[in-house]
């Protein structure tokens, strides 16, 4: 997406439309209306392109507590859709898109995150209970380590898991090394990697809990190399940027 000026920015009870893409609820249903530009990539397109579509998020169900990253709560987590479909329609896209599972939360805090973490490591995958299983550990820069496990279900609270100990997961490209609670007697295995950035890692991750195989969505975020100045001279450069207007 197009990173853009204040004056871009309109907003109201129904929805938020930042220069030409828009989000809005409605009908029970998230909807994501785009158009914007795509940056040449490597083997895909030499040149900019734009393109539009839209994405339908329909919830199975909501979530309505938000959860506390840190010992203060300047940190917040909320798992706002645990479990939905997921419809995409691109024009950029094989076969014009494609529908699948999603998962939808939001963070929000009132300190920058280098402020107060190293580094935190999320997954997300479908028990075979049809649980959603949420993993979150977060490295502070106090010292102090905070877990989250947690399975989500129709009808019920989020439930409290016991986790064995995380295992640590290959490196990536720009040497972002993350972790993953996994079984003392298996071992973790990245099966696809998705995004791989000099700050931040997404891939998908195979694991297992109490005995259990999980396919998981995995991140790591480095906010040290986050608030790196070299870092953030590189961001415009994978996203485009129009801060006038």
């Amino acid at each position: 997406m197009t990173e853009r000026g204040s004056k871009s920015l309109v907003r109201n009870a129904k929805g938020v439309w930042i220069g030409s893409s828009g989000l809005t609820w409605s009908g029970g249903e998230l909807a994501l209306e785009f158009e914007e530009m795509a940056l040449p990539w490597p083997g895909h397109r030499f040149f900019p392109r734009r393109f539009n579509g839209r994405v339908r998020l329909q919830p199975e169900f909501l979530h309505l507590k938000p959860f506390d990253l840190d010992g203060e709560g300047c940190h917040v987590w909320w798992p706002l859709v645990p479990q939905a479909r997921l419809t995409v329609e691109c024009d950029l896209l094989p076969d014009g898109g494609w529908e699948g599972e999603a998962y939808h939360d939001l963070n929000f805090g009132s300190r920058p995150l280098e402020t107060d973490f190293i580094a935190w490591d999320w997954a997300r995958g479908r028990a075979q209970d049809n649980k959603t299983i949420v993993l979150y550990d977060a490295d502070m820069r106090n010292g102090e380590q905070r877990t989250l496990g947690l399975a989500f279900s129709v009808g019920s609270n989020a439930e409290p898991i016991d986790l064995p100990a995380r295992k640590a997961l290959p490196r990536g490209a720009w040497g972002i090394r993350g972790n993953i609670h996994c079984d003392e007697t298996d071992e973790p295995n990245r099966s696809r990697r998705l995004e791989d950035t000099p700050f931040y890692t997404r891939s998908l991750v195979e694991t297992t809990l109490k005995g259990e195989p999980l396919q998981m969505v995995h991140e790591t975020l480095d906010c040290r190399r986050l608030a790196n100045p070299l870092v953030r001279m590189m961001l415009p450069f994978r996203m485009p940027r129009r801060t006038w207007g």
